[in-house]
């Protein structure tokens, strides 16, 4: 079964809307940032699962970029 974020992000890529796939990947870049400078506990697992995340996220946005629609055009 994939995991929920390949779910929503082929939703955006299939809607073609590069804005929501933005935002998600800032938060979890700033969900990373913040558990990477806590101690005090091994946040070594949810850091590589949000990681992961980003990576999904990525590849959505590269595959909006080497397929650009008309809309997208159009929203520049």
């Amino acid at each position: 079964m994939p995991k929920a974020i390949e779910l929503i992000v082929d939703g955006y890529v299939k809607l073609n809307d590069r804005k929501p796939l933005e935002v998600l990947k800032l938060h979890r870049q700033k969900l990373a940032g913040d558990l990477k400078g806590r101690t005090g506990f091994d946040y070594s697992q949810p850091i590589r699962q949000i990681d992961e995340e980003i990576s999904v996220i990525e590849a959505g946005l590269e595959s909006l970029n080497s397929h650009p629609s008309i809309g997208d055009a159009q929203r520049d």
